[in-house]
C-alpha cells in the first residue's frame, strides 16, 4: 500500500514577503553543508514517511500562505545546547501558491493535501507581489 502524502505548514517568522524568505534562504547560515535551504525545528515529524513521500512545507507570511517548497529530507542536527533537532531540508525552488489566510500558531502543523492552496499558474507566479496587507484582504474576501 502506498503512503499517503502529507505536507507541513509553518509561519515564516521574520519574513516580510516571498522575496525576503528567498533572500534569507540564500544566506549560508540557513543552508546545509551541500548548499540546500533548511529550517531547523525542535520537533521531528512522527509522520516522516508521509512527509518525505512528496510533501512540501507551506510558508505563512504576514498572515497568509504564500508559497511552498518540496521537502527533500530530514537531517538530525545537534544545537550548541546539546539538544537533538530536526533540519527540514528543502528544494531551493519556492513555488508561489494562491494566498490563503492563516491565523498565527506555534511550530509547524501537518497539512492534508486536500487543504493545501493550489500552486499559482506559471504566468501568475512571476506577477509582482501585492503588498501583504492587500493580499490578505483580497484572500479574506475570496478574490485571490
Amino acid at each position: 500500500m502506498a503512503n499517503k502524502i502529507t505536507h507541513l505548514i509553518k509561519l515564516s517568522v521574520g519574513s516580510e514577503s516571498f522575496d525576503s524568505l528567498a533572500a534569507w534562504q540564500k544566506q549560508k547560515r540557513a543552508q546545509t553543508d551541500d548548499g540546500l535551504p533548511r529550517h531547523v525545528t525542535r520537533m521531528w515529524p512522527r509522520r516522516e514517511t508521509e512527509v518525505l513521500d512528496g510533501g512540501s512545507i507551506y510558508w505563512v507570511i504576514k498572515g497568509a500562505v504564500q508559497c511552498r517548497q518540496r521537502i527533500l529530507r530530514l537531517d538530525e542536527v545537534t544545537g550548541q545546547d546539546g539538544i537533538r533537532r530536526c533540519a527540514i531540508v528543502l528544494d531551493p525552488e519556492l513555488v508561489r501558491v494562491a494566498p490563503a489566510l492563516k491565523r498565527p500558531f506555534q511550530g509547524w502543523r501537518y497539512l492534508d493535501p486536500a487543504d493545501a492552496p493550489p500552486d499559482l499558474a506559471q504566468g501568475r507566479a512571476s506577477d509582482d507581489d501585492l503588498p501583504p496587507d492587500l493580499s490578505a484582504k483580497l484572500a479574506e474576501i475570496g478574490v485571490l
